[in-house]
């Protein structure tokens, strides 16, 4: 069985914020606007991988905003939300797996407390602070480079990852990660061969553990990732969701 793990926003879909053309489909909607889209090539491509293999989406979203997603190829049997901590099946959250990352995480707590105290009070946080699912720390900050900064300053811990996506600032347990949630998962599926495909700092840990990584062009060098015949970079100038797919459909053939 090859499972392909993959990342959502920036990697398959795309925000109203990004131009990828007018030839797309609208796959995202909230408060009644239409906020995400998918191309019609990449629509067109998601079939035929989601044929040859078993896709696993595996992103930071909580359930709610991974629920507000519909690729229009059917519902998948797996999902790995919440960074991983929660695993989706036939759109239900399996309790064991929970009870699992729930522990994994239990020696982040302190630290997290620490971080959450200096997020309550930090006056560069203009949105709430929410503590996910227990699992981990959201919230938004102007300057967030500098918050996270700050952050590790203040922290100085090796059992928390901090990091920012644009205003977005995180604070995650380093168990929390997608990497050891693809592990997790293969040993729970019992997958024979893992892909993985992501854009962002999140997904460094899950590309590098897959067998196969998939990331975009350049995404070496700009993480400082140590480079292995595993992963493979996009082209320059071409939709990465479009190029992910055709490279999942070369790696397929290559194995069989």
């Amino acid at each position: 069985m090859i499972v392909f793990n993959t990342d959502l926003d920036n990697t398959i879909i795309y925000s109203y914020k990004h131009d990828i053309g007018t030839d797309k489909i609208n796959v995202e909607l909230y408060q009644g606007r239409e906020i995400s889209f998918i191309s019609k090539e990449t629509f067109a491509l998601l079939q035929k991988v989601k044929e040859q293999m078993l896709i696993v989406p595996t992103t930071t979203r909580t359930i709610e905003q991974y629920n507000r997603i519909d690729l229009g190829i059917g519902e998948f049997k797996y999902a790995l939300t919440c960074n991983g901590g929660i695993l989706l099946v036939d759109g239900k959250s399996d309790e064991s797996w929970y009870k699992t990352s729930l522990d994994l995480v239990k020696e982040s707590n302190d630290i997290v407390a620490v971080a959450s105290d200096y997020l309550d009070k930090c006056p560069a946080r203009y949105f709430e602070l929410r503590y996910i699912e227990n699992l981990f720390l959201f919230t938004k900050c102007s300057e967030p480079e500098k918050v996270v900064k700050d952050l590790i300053q203040v922290l100085n811990s090796e059992l928390v990852d901090v990091f920012n996506n644009g205003d977005k600032v995180y604070v995650v347990p380093r168990k929390l990660s997608k990497g050891r949630a693809i592990r997790r998962f293969q040993e729970y599926i019992k997958a024979d061969y893992v892909i993985a495909a992501g854009d962002s700092e999140f997904d460094i840990s899950m590309v590098t553990e897959a067998d196969k990584g998939i990331v975009p062009h350049d995404f070496i060098k700009e993480y400082e990732v140590e480079a292995k015949d595993g992963i493979w970079e996009a082209p320059k100038d071409k939709l990465f969701s479009e190029e992910v797919l055709k490279r999942c459909l070369e790696i397929k053939a290559e194995l069989s």
